[in-house]
């Protein structure tokens, strides 16, 4: 990381934090990633390495030639294994979906008529509109840092994003863990802006999902789902073929052996989006979730610190690689133009910074701002 003597022109001199403790593999990440941009938007949609590329370029080649597709479903439970590691789950309670809202949408549906569903406001589309077209449920909208002492004995679950979309705050998991276990009510934690940097452990919630294609690199169409160690705790109202014990003996009419695990809230894989998945988590399996952690954290402050010296405010977020900072939205376009890929979100612009960005990635975007 660049000191303080060797700074962008234009950017004040910063008073950084020191190089983190757990060194990134940079090499790899240099071998595998080539955005042709400052690419500072992975909390829309991450950048796909280069192996996933070439291993979904071989599996179309299989696809084109009409050769078995036996590889491309290994690959759908190779990426399931891999993201159960990552989020610190049995892999027995992971499905392999393609949307969040999917499986907000099952949960949703486990709840009885009347329920009270906690959610916290602004929070991610598709966290919370399942639970708001069900229309015979109570949701009650919070503030963030209001939700965990919102929970009540009338509660029967709260939603909520580890880590808010528009501008990076972290949720108190464990607060609302504890919360929700002393008045009887369930956990869902969307964790799609968390898993691939943020530490997790799925047992600090009753259900978990992520899509995959923001901070664990893989393409649109993966999304996972943590569920209850009992399967017939959750009802599998979309269950398709996919859903049975044993696949292909469950083609035709009721799947009368649903699966014994996580697997029978399977969605029918995108095959080709899981054969580039199975890559990419790898990939971060390989280079450290912690490691990533900490490089991403320690650019999210860099930009913290140049803001600060421009007389900038962003939203408080502590802990968090996503920095949104006010009335700038505007710019987002200015910047596309000039190469510096970042995002608009109500009105302010958002950063996110991930393994693949580097210190000259923030002080180019600095420099651009202090214009």
């Amino acid at each position: 990381m660049q000191t303080t003597d060797d700074h962008q022109p234009g950017v004040p001199a910063l008073d950084l934090p020191p190089e983190p403790a757990l060194a990134l593999d940079l090499d790899l990440v240099r071998a595998q990633y080539h955005p042709d941009s400052t690419y500072l938007n992975t909390a829309g949609s991450g950048v796909l390495p280069a192996r996933a590329a070439d291993a979904v370029r071989i599996a179309v080649d299989t696809m084109a030639a009409g050769r078995p597709l036996d590889a491309l479903f290994a690959d759908v439970e190779a990426a399931r294994a891999s993201f159960a590691r990552i989020a610190g789950a049995p892999v027995a309670q992971v499905a392999a979906g393609a949307s969040v809202a999917v499986y907000g949408g099952l949960v949703a549906a486990s709840l009885p008529p009347g329920a009270e569903v906690l959610t916290a406001e602004n929070d991610f589309s598709s966290t919370v509109n399942p639970f708001h077209v069900r229309g015979d449920l109570r949701v009650r909208i919070v503030p963030l840092d209001a939700l965990a002492g919102s929970v009540g004995p009338d509660t029967a679950l709260v939603a909520v994003s580890a880590v808010q979309s528009a501008d990076g705050r972290v949720a108190d998991l464990a607060a609302l863990r504890e919360a929700t276990r002393a008045h009887g009510a369930r956990l869902y934690v969307d964790a799609s802006q968390a898993a691939g940097w943020l530490p997790l452990q799925a047992a600090d919630a009753d259900y978990v999902c992520a899509v995959g294609y923001k901070w664990l690199s893989c393409p649109r169409g993966t999304a996972f789902f943590v569920g209850p160690e009992d399967p017939d705790a959750l009802r599998p109202v979309f269950g398709g073929y996919v859903s049975g014990e044993i696949p292909m003996d469950s083609c035709y009419g009721p799947v009368t052996r649903p699966a014994r695990s996580g697997r029978r809230f399977d969605e029918a894989p995108s095959l080709l989006a899981y054969t580039a998945a199975r890559q990419s988590l790898a990939l971060i399996e390989e280079l450290g979730p912690d490691a990533v952690r900490a490089h991403d954290l320690a650019l999210a402050d860099r930009f913290r610190a140049g803001l600060a010296a421009l007389g900038h405010q962003p939203v408080p977020s502590p802990g968090s690689p996503i920095v949104s900072v006010p009335r700038l939205g505007h710019r987002q376009a200015e910047l596309r133009t000039d190469g510096i890929e970042v995002a608009a979100r109500a009105g302010n612009l958002r950063a996110a910074f991930h393994l693949y960005n580097t210190p000259e990635d923030v002080d180019r975007l600095l420099t651009a701002l202090s214009h």
